[in-house]
């Protein structure tokens, strides 16, 4: 059962809104056996008249995050719903497959997934490479992303001696994780 925070930046969240998101978001508790918590951000933007939805769902060991833009701000809604509602079958799927492999019987699905739904193409490894992680700071690391053209980038933070991560946000912006250990 999902239990949703709704909050609005630059927008009044209007009961009409409230009950859109949660009737739309419901139709997850399907696949969702244990009390969850949805939030939900609702932002418009000014100067272009489009609005933009963020669903996060904390699970036990996933957290599902979707974002959309549109014009219309239900139609936002909808296909966030819809990318959430693709991404707990894809997990589900994932995880029944190896528990029959495995033979681990202790997940029980409620909804129940046909095998054709997720491409195995898309789970494969194709690639191995290992690194060497050399001390720097952050701003080096974005530099060094920004210079091999990649979206990410994995080094020893030379402040803090952490490994983290540096990679390119959708906006054009970085963002940094560090391990915590």
């Amino acid at each position: 059962m999902l239990d949703y925070n709704v909050r609005g930046e630059n927008i009044t969240v209007t009961d009409a809104i409230r009950e859109y998101v949660e009737k739309r978001l419901t139709k997850l508790n399907r696949y969702i056996e244990e009390n969850a918590k949805a939030n939900v951000n609702l932002r418009t933007y000014k100067s272009d008249n489009s609005g933009k939805v963020e669903v996060t769902i904390v699970l036990p060991y996933v957290v599902l995050r979707a974002e959309d833009t549109n014009q219309d701000l239900y139609a936002a809604v909808d296909n966030v719903s819809e990318k959430v509602e693709r991404q707990i079958r894809k997990y589900k799927t994932k995880i029944n497959r190896k528990s029959r492999e495995t033979g681990f019987k202790g997940i029980d699905s409620k909804g129940e997934i046909p095998e054709e739904e997720v491409d195995d193409s898309a789970l494969q490894i194709v690639r191995t490479k290992q690194v060497d992680l050399k001390p720097m700071s952050p701003e080096e690391a974005a530099l060094q992303m920004d210079l091999l053209g990649h979206v990410f980038f994995i080094f020893k933070d030379a402040e803090s001696n952490t490994d983290s991560v540096i990679y390119k946000r959708a906006d054009g912006k970085y963002g940094l994780l560090e391990t915590v250990e």
